[in-house]
């Protein structure tokens, strides 16, 4: 770990005590839910508010006899988004309208919040508490300090070096921001919207990258000006220009604390010195160009990040799987692929591969697909390999498979110095094979369709960065744009869904603080409630006060675990996991005739297995099975299987004998029932 830095100081407030210095807070005090009388009132409105539902719907609602009947303190729909105005609200929105040196159609209104107010939301989220790195370490594998692990962002080389560079004691709070333009219509002339999402590195990447848990915000709306000048060209310089000028709008805040720091509230209310670096700007490939900016060739005069301390577009654009792996493999490696088999062998391989639970099965080939996403792209990266093999210049082969390797080391959420070098290797495995490619004349124009003798592909430029990128951003997956992207459909796509279609940009905004205001009005209330049953219980708890007045930081220890319970329970998925070691012990001692036979939960040693009580085939005869699962042997494999294993299961089970049953040995059975799913579920310890 880093010595001397993560200082803490006294003064600081957690989320809760935030939310008791609202101006209401003294109503709060009398009623919790206020503006609304009690806890029913609150789930009411909090899901007529959240529901995407129209204010003509609303009244709908409210205006039925069982509605009416009910104690509500509201009783229409504009009187009910009213009172959730009053609401507490997070980072509050602000719009500007933005000069240009060019004319427009129409005037270029900025929709955005503080960016540092977005940083600070974030940093003292209690949902972040027990997962936010405020230290940079060094993992290893052993205590020999041998090998060594990438993991999180504040485990990389990158964190040590910048932590090296800010003052003892500080904390980096280290942003990520992601852009690209999204379609929020469908409609002829659609309409698109360019939201600028923000986020913390500090954040583990599991509970970051998960979408429940909210943790990219909408910075801002990015406009998209149509420029009058009759030039595409000069239209796309005036875009990327003013483009850099609303992102140095909107990240001035971030640019001050990154050079003089700010006291920041952490989420147990601590207040920390904070630094904020710009580590990872998540775009895909044109846009990486356009911040990148290079000079004298982009037409931008003054990037956004001249003046942000430390920030370097060869550092912070990390390579990004979706676009630069998924993408390419679709686009090129599928591609050499189809040359070389055709598309018709193509489709043909893969229509004829057997289907395989859990993974999708492509009946109708690859070809013909239309508007391929990145799970499709993963999906066909499953079969590519098995699908060319055979194909006769074999350097080609092992190019292929090369790549794949590369890709599927390089998504590992951990990453070993062993693995590293394995990822080099690889990535060098395809140089020295790609000539192959040429060679076959397998890599050709996407439009002129004339074969290519040059490898000028920027997605494969890229992935050359991945290897060296590892020791100073981490394990390279957690800057997938997966995460952001799919965000775009809650901060932007579902909130269009309530507007009338006309100024998209300033509903979208007063849905999401609407939106905001129940989020954090919902875990205020329900954070205080444990927070208030957890001091009832404790009050009258002996040990409490032993553990108080014996030893001060075994107190704030067991204090900082109460929290934490509290907000495990909060957050907590509400659906338990099943444990089927309970059910296999439950059904076994049942009483014979109790539950049906045989059994569809079955506890071996450390692992069991549970099948649905409906068969996916309820009767087939073993010779049908083994012609439709091209199983030739498979009466003789039975015969042998009840011969080897007796009447009575065994704790330890022989495979891979001889056969020794002849093909019609007889079996005391002729029908079979067949699953093609089952479930297995091992302890952990």
């Amino acid at each position: 770990v880093f010595r001397g830095t993560g200082e803490i100081f006294d003064g600081g407030q957690t989320f809760l005590a935030r939310f008791r210095l609202d101006i209401y807070a003294s109503r709060h005090q009398q009623n919790l839910y206020y503006p609304f009388a009690s806890l029913g009132d609150w789930e009411i409105v909090n899901f007529l508010l959240t529901s995407r539902l129209s204010m003509r719907a609303i009244d709908e609602f409210l205006s039925l006899h069982l509605t009416n009947s009910l104690p509500l303190s509201f009783s229409t729909a504009k009187e009910l988004r009213s009172r959730a105005e009053i609401l507490p609200s997070g980072p509050r929105w602000n719009a500007r309208v933005v000069p240009t040196t060019h004319p427009t159609k129409s005037p270029v209104t900025l929709y955005y919040h503080d960016s540092l107010d977005c940083v600070e939301s974030l940093f003292n989220h209690p949902l972040f508490v027990q997962t936010m790195d405020y230290l940079p370490f060094r993992l290893f594998t052993t205590a020999e300090r041998i090998v060594r692990v990438f993991t999180e962002w504040m485990s990389s080389d990158g964190a040590w070096d910048l932590q090296l560079k800010f003052p003892e004691g500080s904390t980096l709070c280290s942003v990520i921001l992601s852009s690209d333009k999204t379609h929020i219509t469908n409609m002829c002339s659609g309409k698109v919207a360019h939201p600028l999402l923000i986020s913390l590195a500090n954040i583990c990447m599991d509970i970051r990258n998960k979408g429940s848990s909210h943790a990219f915000l909408l910075l801002a709306l990015m406009p998209i000006p149509a420029f009058t000048h009759p030039a595409t060209q000069i239209c796309s310089v005036l875009e990327a220009r003013l483009f850099h000028h609303c992102l140095d709008i909107v990240l001035e805040p971030l640019k001050q604390a990154a050079r003089f720091g700010r006291m920041m509230s952490d989420p147990v209310g601590n207040l920390r010195y904070c630094f904020t670096p710009l580590v990872s700007y998540i775009v895909d490939t044109p846009e990486a160009c356009m911040l990148a900016c290079d000079f004298r060739l982009s037409g931008v005069l003054h990037p956004f990040w001249r003046d942000w301390l430390y920030a370097d577009p060869s550092q912070f654009l990390t390579p990004e799987a979706l676009h630069h792996w998924h993408r390419q493999f679709w686009d090129h490696d599928m591609q050499w692929c189809k040359h070389a088999l055709g598309a018709g062998e193509l489709d043909f391989r893969f229509s004829v591969l057997p289907p395989i639970a859990g993974f999708r099965h492509f009946n109708q080939g690859v070809t013909k697909l239309k508007q391929v996403g990145g799970r499709t792209q993963r999906d066909a990266q499953r079969y590519i390999v098995v699908v060319i093999a055979g194909f006769p210049q074999v350097d080609v082969v092992i190019a292929v498979r090369a790549l794949m390797e590369f890709r599927y080391l390089a998504q590992a959420p951990a990453i070993t110095s062993q693995t590293h070098d394995h990822i080099s290797a690889a990535f060098k495995t395809f140089h020295d094979h790609k000539h192959a490619i040429i060679d076959a004349g397998l890599r050709r124009g996407q439009t002129t369709g004339a074969a290519l003798d040059h490898w000028e592909i920027p997605k494969l430029e890229f992935m050359q960065s991945v290897a060296p990128s590892i020791h100073q951003v981490g394990a390279v997956i957690q800057w997938s744009a997966d995460t952001t992207e799919h965000a775009h459909i809650e901060v932007v796509k579902d909130p269009v869904t309530t507007t009338n279609n006309q100024n998209y940009d300033s509903q979208i905004c007063h849905t999401l603080d609407r939106d905001e205001k129940c989020r954090l009005f919902s875990t205020a209330v329900s954070l205080s409630e444990r927070t208030d049953t957890h001091n009832s219980l404790a009050g009258d708890d002996s040990e409490t006060d032993v553990l108080d007045h014996s030893d001060p930081n075994m107190a704030d220890s067991a204090g900082d675990d109460a929290i934490g319970n509290i907000l495990q329970d909060l957050w907590s998925s509400d659906r338990s996991p099943i444990c089927f070691f309970d059910s296999a012990e439950k059904l076994s001692n049942a009483p014979l005739g109790s539950v049906p036979r045989p059994l569809r939960t079955l506890a071996i040693g450390r692992t069991t297995l549970r099948l649905n009580y409906k068969p996916s085939i309820h009767r087939i005869s073993i010779n049908d099975a083994a012609d439709t699962f091209s199983l030739p042997d498979l009466r003789g494999a039975l015969s042998d299987y009840l011969n080897r294993e007796g009447s009575f299961c065994q704790n330890f089970h022989s495979f891979g004998h001889q056969r020794r049953s002849s093909p019609n040995s007889p079996l005391p059975f002729n029908d079979l029932h067949i699953w093609f799913k089952v479930r297995v579920q091992q302890r952990t310890y």
